[in-house]
């Protein structure tokens, strides 16, 4: 269950690297002048692309998700399977107190579901097959609470404003950095930033941008338990730890796109830091403690 933070963060990324291009092709560095950096300048032309970023791939995540996985949307129900999930999305967004998602399907075999959306009252919430083949219904209506948590939460936008303000410092940085290089270290003493400048502050981006990232996975990591104690709230606590488990023994792995892994409740890392869930060894502790 892989899907929320993944595509909005390749959007973000493919966004801010778009118009820096363009920045730098067309000139329009105003920031820079006869008598250095301008970070007044500066500071402005990086919290305008920082946030267009992550405000353009939150307004993008619903239609990118579905399209990533061919999600198909539920518009009437065709057999009992389908009307028992719209029934149980429907009567636990009215007890979390916002509009019902729509709800979709997709064609995987693991087990996994994704809530995403710009907005609280139009989001999208999908399960995949296997999920439905692999849980009860009390363990997929945990799993379903745990996602309509995240859209009660509005855990999408808090991290389009946690990734607007990390990108805003990345760029702000990145062309110091780049600044540095060109007149300080290549000497460049031209009215124009050299190509010393373009590739350093492209190079820094990349590096800050994977420092960045560490701040917003622990953010997702965050959320995942916040989510799970909605999901025990929605459903039940017995039912969340429940399906937690299904998920600890399931033996087959995700196999959703790479760009969108951080967007559902199942999630595996190889790196802590750079996890966007945390184990479910420790959600499922944390769920038993809190009791």
């Amino acid at each position: 269950m892989f899907k929320r933070v993944g595509l909005f963060l390749a959007a973000n990324l493919a966004v801010i690297v778009v118009i820096s291009i363009i920045v730098n092709i067309f000139g329009l560095n105003k920031f820079l002048n006869e008598n250095g950096l301008d970070l007044g300048s500066l500071f402005l032309f990086s919290l305008v692309v920082g946030f267009a970023g992550s405000i353009i791939s939150l307004l993008m995540s619903k239609q990118m998700a579905k399209r990533a996985v061919g999600a198909l949307a539920i518009t009437n129900p065709t057999n009992q399977e389908e009307l028992w999930l719209m029934d149980s999305v429907a009567k636990m967004s009215a007890k979390a107190g916002i509009k019902m998602p729509e709800v979709a399907i997709f064609e995987d075999m693991s087990p996994n579901a994704f809530a995403t959306g710009a907005f609280k009252n139009e989001a999208l919430v999908a399960v995949s097959r296997g999920l439905l083949r692999s849980m009860n219904q009390r363990e997929v209506e945990a799993v379903l609470g745990h996602e309509i948590g995240h859209v009660a939460n509005g855990d999408m936008v808090t991290l389009t404003l946690l990734q607007g303000v990390v990108n805003t410092f990345v760029i702000f940085f990145a062309r110091i950095i780049g600044y540095v290089v060109d007149r300080v270290i290549l000497k460049n003493r031209s009215d124009r930033v050299g190509i010393g400048y373009m590739a350093a502050t492209i190079l820094a981006e990349m590096v800050l941008g994977v420092l960045a990232m560490m701040i917003v996975m622990a953010f997702s990591r965050y959320r995942e338990y916040r989510a799970d104690e909605a999901g025990a709230y929605l459903s039940s606590r017995e039912n969340m730890i429940a399906a937690l488990q299904a998920l600890a023994r399931s033996k087959e792995e995700p196999h959703l796109p790479e760009q969108i892994k951080c967007f559902g409740i199942y999630g595996k890392g190889l790196m802590a830091l750079f996890s966007t869930h945390p184990s479910l060894e420790d959600r499922i502790e944390k769920l038993r403690k809190s009791v």
